[in-house]
């Protein structure tokens, strides 16, 4: 069948809207109407070539929508069921077992090869070219998607928005689930939050959510300080206005017990580290602007004060179920994260792209 699909042919490029091919789903894929699909950072880190990925290539990785037709061998998934779209993962590995898909021992593979690993073959073409498809096993900025049944999360809640559910499947997740997952911050516990962004304020509201008495957010949009007020934060610091560190240590002389840095910035992260208690933990998840890009490390203060750095991915989530746990929790007023959203059609994407890198917006979701 045919399709409407943004389509990245050249790195930094802007996108093509184009009609594609995409054909019928596959074992152990369902294809899915995409109702919306959230703009991620990550995408055009894949467009761009930071990290390779083939081109042409339809993108996106955050999509919702129906599902409208079902491979041969996929279980518990009908055409008619509203779904949230994740990542790919094997399901079987030791990691998989331990329900922390994200560190799955085929995730780059499965999510960024850019064809079936089977044989190859991809979902989309165009006069006869191949697209590369299955990006995080979606491939969703396009108005129909061939998903791996595995990645498909159903939303029960029959009043849940399902246009802008998508980004739950991994922006809103990684901030939401770096607090509350990755680190498990205690009731009573303190965090800094470095980057005002979707994934920060998702952070900001699971540190709500999780009952720290502490949240500061470092950001220097003066909006993205006040909606973090209004979602929970306790303290705001503006990192133009003096040395981060200071800043927080401010707030509270002996240090957090916690900080999530979303900017991937190296003086950023540094500043954090400084502001960590004995015992800290600082979880990274922005990507840096370069891949060269180190943060220096006192390795004696690591170890005189007991202090902890970790990756996270995908904010340590099992889709499965903490999707469903935070449209829940928006559905009792607990994660709003809809007041963060603002849609563009598909067609618009470049404009939405540029609204996003002026901070106009928070988090663009895309609607086909």
């Amino acid at each position: 069948m045919q399709t409407i699909a943004a389509v990245a042919r050249t790195p930094k490029g802007a996108f093509s809207i184009e009609e594609v091919t995409v054909e019928a789903p596959r074992a152990g894929e369902v294809r899915v109407k995409i109702a919306g699909v959230g703009l991620c950072h990550t995408d055009l880190v894949f467009r761009d070539q930071f990290a390779p990925y083939p081109l042409p290539a339809v993108l996106g990785h955050e999509g919702a929508g129906v599902i409208e037709e079902v491979g041969e061998g996929v279980e518990g998934l009908a055409v008619g069921d509203r779904v949230v779209l994740g990542f790919s993962s094997c399901g079987h590995c030791a990691r998989c077992q331990e329900h922390l898909p994200s560190y799955c021992r085929d995730f780059p593979p499965l999510n960024y090869a850019g064809m079936r690993l089977e044989d190859g073959s991809t979902a989309y073409s165009a006069n006869g070219e191949s697209i590369a498809s299955h990006f995080f096993g979606q491939s969703s900025f396009a108005a129909q998607a061939i998903v791996r049944a595995g990645n498909v999360v159903k939303v029960e809640d029959a009043d849940a928005p399902l246009e802008i559910l998508g980004p739950l499947g991994c922006g809103f997740q990684t901030g939401a689930g770096g607090v509350m997952r990755s680190m498990a911050c205690p009731a009573g516990s303190s965090i800094a939050i470095v980057g005002g962004g979707p994934v920060g304020l998702a952070a900001v509201m699971g540190a709500k959510i999780q009952g720290c008495t502490t949240i500061a957010l470092v950001e220097p949009v003066e909006a993205r300080r006040q909606i973090a007020l209004d979602l929970g934060a306790t303290h705001v610091i503006d990192p133009k206005a003096g040395p981060v560190t200071e800043a927080l240590r401010g707030i509270i002389a002996d240090g957090f017990d916690f900080a999530f840095d979303t900017s991937g910035r190296v003086e950023a992260i540094e500043a954090a580290l400084g502001a960590l208690a004995s015992r800290g933990m600082i979880g990274l998840v922005g990507v840096p602007p370069k891949a060269e890009d180190a943060v220096a490390i006192n390795i004696a203060a690591m170890i005189t004060f007991g202090q902890r750095v970790v990756g996270i991915m995908e904010g340590d989530s099992d889709p499965q179920t903490f999707i469903p746990q935070l449209i829940a929790a928006h559905r009792d007023g607990r994660f709003p994260f809809d007041r963060l959203v603002q849609t563009f059609p598909l067609a618009q994407i470049n404009d939405a792209i540029a609204a996003q890198a002026r901070g106009e917006c928070i988090k663009v979701v895309l609607i086909p």
